[in-house]
């Protein structure tokens, strides 16, 4: 009889109480690392998606000093650049007080483009100050000021 018990004992199937508990916490230390990981991966994105559209805005002020000059005030607001601008940029604030501008300037038939202004994608705002196009693609990873440098 003690034999059958036995025999039925090894031949269950199973996991004890401290495997399945060894299991849940080995989780949640993947868990501890990773959530915090791709939490900075999203914001990552939603600042690259920013500069993206900024990027998108100096093209766009490129397109209309090709066609109309540079204007008399060396300034492009959103609402100079909209016919020039997809309008999926919802990224930018176009409108208020941090409204985007490019500041246009020609010095010795050299124009330069330097973009003003807020973006915001969820719970990420960058702020640009006199950013060239060289400004914003060598900005850090994740860099939400980009402040123009003093050369083009």
């Amino acid at each position: 009889m003690l034999r059958k018990k036995r025999k039925l004992l090894k031949s269950e199937k199973g996991f004890t109480l401290i495997e399945l508990l060894a299991v849940i916490v080995i989780l949640a230390i993947i868990a501890a690392i990773a959530i915090p990981a791709i939490a900075h991966i999203i914001k990552n994105s939603r600042v690259d998606a920013i500069k993206s559209d900024a990027t998108q805005v100096l093209e766009a002020a490129k397109l209309y000093v090709a066609d109309n000059g540079v204007p008399s005030d060396n300034d492009l607001s959103a609402s100079d650049l909209a016919p020039y601008i997809d309008t999926d940029v919802k990224k930018l604030n176009d409108s208020g007080a941090d409204a985007y501008h490019v500041a246009v300037t020609e010095d010795n038939n050299t124009v330069t483009y330097k973009f003003s202004g807020k973006g915001t994608d969820g719970n990420v705002t960058v702020t640009f100050t006199d950013a060239t196009l060289n400004d914003i693609n060598s900005a850090s990873k994740g860099q939400i000021s980009i402040t123009g440098s003093t050369g083009d």
